[in-house]
């Protein structure tokens, strides 16, 4: 593959067609079933996988054949098939709903309307995740475009990997003699930890999400008169949180959700460490002007992808500020999200979870843990040696440095089940979520530069499996 023909040609595609269908694509407020339980009947998702499948109905790729696949009441799937010159198979992954709105976006920028500014396209989803089909399939067309052989390609879109991709099993099992038996799966719904190189994810944390709650009363009475005699709700909760984390260090205490790290990922931490140094605290959006932890980045790594953590992402109960009058509440509901060791078991989890808070409830209250979903995470097979070469040579011929490996703090369920149906495939897991890139949060942005070397690199990649399997 020439380098430089290939990153002309990836940054011309990028330019006048992958960022204009983008910038559309970000516009419409396709959130992900979870959060618009009624998103049929509104029409945006139909919506965001039509616009995407015009896109890539367009593209000069030898007998690509595009299907939008559906099974009644689940959200629909792109399912694209590429020809290849070989029989052996690669599956390339993403996703097009995305999370909702949230606040604290600025002033300038929106969620659903597009915004490019120094080198970012600003808005929801574009990083997270839609930009994947459309770096997969210029990705292989660039190869097409120098005569550059390679295999068999499948790319499988889902529209519900924000809510747990609890759709996608059903898919799985419908299309999975069209799916094969993928030697190679490329994933670009991931982080990377800089924008100066390929980084290539090492695992994936488990999720599980549920609600805590705690009742007092059957309704709202005077906090003059009840308060003393009626316990808070919310102190309940604050209570029954505290068997569950320290609440001075944050550290969870069940040893239920805890593993044992294994030695690779703990050296590669150390790596990525010494790479990303404050990196690894300064890229968030702190509201102290000089954070500085007491942890050394190489913990943080760990803290961030092989340890629990616990985040209260919600609560139902609580009025907002202006209607809170003077009102010992009946009850209180907060919403939890579990983040889980990449080999924890995601349901022996849940029970040791509910466990804990419903035993021994504190006395004049009822209360009740319910999991929402319980994910499990995943822990990548030993990289192969043709990978591992392939991905140096991409980072090196695109980025300019060596590639990097580092594990996620987040939850790809896809992957646990690739893990679990095709132990013997390679997996390149990577992203453009980067520093500040912000994700699910406000101000999201994707870094333009970093998805045009990103689609190259994939193009490399893609090549290298060829040779390799020609080789073997």
């Amino acid at each position: 593959m020439d380098n430089r023909k290939t990153a002309e040609f990836v940054s011309e595609i990028w330019d006048s067609s992958i960022i204009p269908e983008l910038c559309d694509y970000i516009k419409i407020p396709n959130k992900s079933p979870m959060f618009d339980p009624d998103w049929e009947e509104h029409g945006h998702m139909e919506k965001a996988v039509r616009l995407i499948e015009t896109w890539c109905r367009k593209q000069a790729i030898k007998g690509m054949t595009i299907e939008i696949v559906r099974i009644e009441g689940r959200t629909p799937v792109l399912f694209i098939d590429v020809p290849g010159d070989s029989d052996d198979v690669v599956l390339l992954y993403g996703h097009y709903d995305k999370q909702p709105e949230f606040s604290g976006w600025e002033e300038d920028l929106s969620p659903w309307e597009p915004v490019i500014r120094d080198g970012k396209l600003y808005g929801r989803g574009g990083a997270d995740d839609g930009y994947a089909t459309f770096g997969s399939l210029t990705a292989i067309r660039a190869l097409q475009e120098q005569g550059i052989p390679h295999a068999h390609c499948v790319i499988l879109i889902e529209g519900c990997e924000e809510s747990g991709s609890f759709d996608l099993p059903y898919y799985f099992e419908l299309l999975g003699d069209r799916l094969g038996s993928p030697q190679l799966v490329v994933c670009l719904d991931a982080e990377c930890g800089n924008y100066d190189q390929l980084w290539c994810t090492t695992s994936l944390r488990g999720n599980l999400t549920g609600t805590l709650r705690a009742d007092v009363l059957t309704e709202g009475v005077h906090s003059g008169s009840a308060s003393g005699i009626v316990p808070s709700s919310f102190r309940i909760l604050r209570t029954l949180l505290s068997r569950i984390e320290d609440q001075d260090s944050g550290k969870l205490l069940p040893d239920a959700l805890y593993v044992d790290i294994p030695e690779q990922r703990i050296e590669q931490a150390k790596l990525a460490a010494a790479t990303l140094d404050t990196l690894v605290y300064k890229k968030y959006p702190w509201a102290v002007s000089d954070p500085s932890p007491t942890e050394s980045a190489y913990e943080l790594l760990l803290n961030n992808t092989w340890r629990p953590a616990l985040s209260v992402t919600g609560s139902e109960g609580l009025p907002d500020l202006v209607n809170a009058g003077n009102v010992q509440l009946p009850y209180t509901t907060l919403k939890l999200s579990f983040r889980l060791p990449p080999t924890c078991d995601a349901g022996d989890a849940a029970l040791a979870v509910k466990e804990i808070f419903e035993t021994d409830i504190p006395p004049l209250c009822t209360v009740r843990f319910e999991a929402d979903s319980s994910m499990a995470g995943w822990n990548a097979p030993p990289v192969a040696d043709w990978l591992e070469a392939s991905m140096h040579k991409a980072s090196a011929a695109f980025f300019g440095k060596p590639s990097m490996y580092m594990g996620t703090g987040g939850t790809i369920p896809f992957m646990g089940m690739l893990g679990e149906v095709f132990p013997d495939a390679q997996f390149l897991v990577t992203g453009l979520l980067g520093p500040n890139s912000n994700a699910h949060g406000p101000n999201e942005f994707l870094h333009i530069e970093t998805g045009k070397r990103l689609t190259s690199c994939v193009a490399q990649v893609l090549e290298d499996h060829y040779l390799n399997n020609m080789r073997a």
